[in-house]
């Protein structure tokens, strides 16, 4: 897999979904920039993915032997 690929992403459409639902409305260009800028500091990226490695995947025999 290419190392750059997107895993996982948000798009603008997902954000006015959601600005309806608690807004009830879309929000403006200047309100969709502030989500934008603002966004990923409401994401815990590290505890995420080592969550899902914790719980999906398993370490190899050998590293589990030296734990």
């Amino acid at each position: 897999m290419r190392r750059n690929k997107t895993i996982y992403s948000i798009n603008i459409e997902d954000v006015q979904s959601v600005a309806e639902q608690e807004l009830g409305r879309e929000l403006t260009t200047h309100e969709l920039k502030i989500v934008a800028d603002k966004i990923g500091d409401q994401f815990e990226w590290y505890e995420s993915i080592a969550s899902v490695l914790s719980q999906y995947l398993t370490k190899p025999e050998s590293d589990r032997e030296s734990d």
